[in-house]
């Protein structure tokens, strides 16, 4: 196997997580995978994953050389696409994941917006409360609430929102005002599957204020937990764009402003970065550009 081959082999171990998820997305045998990698290894006189029973990591070598291939990659198709002259038309279908209220209110009229603008391209949503494995569910760009783990994406940060503390005007008048997060363990606790919302609540700009809570009642959904702190039943903890509406016309109250932990980071991510087929590109820029134009103008919401 030709170096170049085994450096593909080597870059979709490292963004897998593994010798069988990058033997399916290469259709090759683990085997044939185990081998490159191995013979890759041997010919640069460095080892460059560590193997165990459940996962494969970088070693400290393996991370800089994983850098290196990717800049080596996307120099390389950067120089084909200059000899051919390309600049592809955006064609195909685009498979993109966001948050599922974020996706409604924010991604969707992006997506409409880039179809309009590329008639050969069909797009399929996955608006999905949970973070999804981009290259084992065949997604080509992701949004992504929250701070990012180290999964080899490539991430074009747009904004950013507040985890708020909220509850409406009739909870409160029953149940009086929390001014510190101690408080919270008065009252009543609604919890949902919004990350950061179960069973311990921390405050804080570095978050080192940590309340344990027991909600009374979890949704999974954001809407329902949206829904039961709008009816007044109890305290829920979300995010800023999700209650933006509700603190608009006064159905819900923010608490515990001076407690807020930092704001929490968006990111477009796609797997291939630079590489990426034309639609992913295009879609890339147009929701970078007008997803960091909503965020600001819409400040309730951020």
């Amino acid at each position: 196997m030709d170096r170049l081959q085994g450096m593909r082999v080597f870059v979709r171990v490292a963004e897998s997580g593994g010798f069988a998820g990058a033997a399916r997305a290469l259709n090759m045998s683990p085997p044939a995978v185990t081998r490159a990698v191995a013979a890759l290894e041997a010919a640069i006189g460095a080892r460059l994953l560590i193997r165990t029973t459940r996962s494969v990591k970088l070693t400290e070598a393996g991370a800089r050389y994983l850098e290196d291939c990717r800049r080596i990659f996307s120099e390389l198709a950067e120089a084909e696409a200059a000899a051919a002259g390309s600049t592809a038309t955006p064609t195909g279908t685009l498979t993109l994941t966001a948050p599922v209220q974020f996706g409604r209110l924010y991604v969707l009229p992006v997506v409409t917006d880039y179809l309009t603008h590329h008639s050969a391209v069909a797009v399929r949503t996955l608006f999905l409360d949970r973070i999804v494995n981009m290259v084992e569910e065949g997604i080509d760009v992701g949004v992504r609430i929250g701070h990012l783990a180290d999964s080899g994406l490539t991430a074009v940060r747009v904004g950013s929102v507040r985890r708020v503390v909220c509850a409406a005007p009739r909870y409160l008048e029953r149940h009086g005002m929390p001014t510190a997060p101690r408080d919270l363990r008065a009252h009543t606790v609604i919890g949902s599957s919004n990350p950061g919302s179960l069973s311990e609540w921390r405050f804080g700009r570095e978050q080192r204020t940590a309340v344990a809570v027991q909600p009374r009642l979890t949704c999974n959904t954001v809407d329902a937990a949206l829904a039961a702190a709008v009816e007044g039943w109890g305290i829920a903890r979300l995010l800023s764009y999700q209650v933006a509406p509700a603190l608009a016309d006064g159905r819900l109250r923010l608490l515990l402003e001076e407690h807020e932990a930092a704001p929490v980071p968006i990111h477009v991510v796609s797997p291939e970065g630079r590489r990426a087929p034309a639609k992913v590109r295009a879609f890339v820029d147009l929701a970078a550009t007008r997803l960091r134009a909503d965020l600001r103008v819409n400040p309730a919401a951020a």
